[in-house]
């Protein structure tokens, strides 16, 4: 089953920049040009900011709702409204649905025409997540995308590829990892990866290596 919206009503390849995006990359000419950041730390905040600190507020979405079933039923009921509830608002994030991943169903979510994303609760698109092949792909070949990314799934499941737009940005609730069910909100947060959120991957079965300092 796939969900296609061909109406987009945002900006596509080869318009013009959004207005956000065209401050975004004025402020960092800027700041290179006047010597105040230097090019690869501003790399090392962008990549901070896309791996870390937006999918944060996204996995402890995901952890509430392994851990609280009122709000795993709102979340699903009324995804925008769960979201703001925890804090997590802003530019696109203002129409949020949430797509329940299940032993019999697997989502994934694709933008077609450009690369809709739910900043407040995914951060920065990845690189791979704005590019033709995975845009194209997603929808007509889910499976082989999977295994590019180092997992599949049982021949039984059914896939579902969702075209997020202007008005409708989803996030996948994936299944929770077995045996974890002692782990608290935090520690379950810990599980949850951003590709799990975009259906192009799995929470971590076992919980991830602490960094060193």
């Amino acid at each position: 089953m796939n969900d296609h919206d061909h109406n987009h009503d945002h900006d596509h390849e080869g318009s013009a920049l959004p207005e956000m995006d065209l401050r975004v990359r004025a402020l960092e000419s800027l700041l290179v040009e006047k010597g105040y950041v230097d090019p690869k730390a501003l790399d090392v905040l962008i990549e901070t900011y896309e791996h870390d600190v937006g999918p944060r507020n996204g996995a402890r979405v995901v952890a509430k709702a392994w851990s609280d079933p009122a709000f795993r039923r709102w979340l699903l009921d009324d995804a925008t409204a769960a979201i703001a509830s925890l804090g997590y608002t802003g530019r696109q994030g203002e129409h949020m649905v949430a797509l329940e991943n299940t032993p019999a169903v697997h989502n994934m979510v694709v933008c077609t025409l450009c690369s809709c994303y739910p900043w407040p609760v995914l951060g920065l698109p990845p690189v791979w997540y704005k590019s033709a092949p995975y845009r194209s792909r997603a929808v007509i070949d889910p499976r082989g995308v999977l295994q590019e990314f180092g997992f599949e799934l049982p021949a039984e499941v059914e896939f579902r590829v969702w075209d997020s737009t202007a008005e409708v940005r989803y996030l996948v609730l994936p299944m929770r990892p077995s045996g974890t069910d002692g782990l608290s909100e935090d520690e379950l947060a810990e599980r949850v990866t951003r590709d799990s959120m975009i259906g192009t991957g799995l929470p971590l079965a076992h919980a991830p290596q602490r960094r060193q300092a």
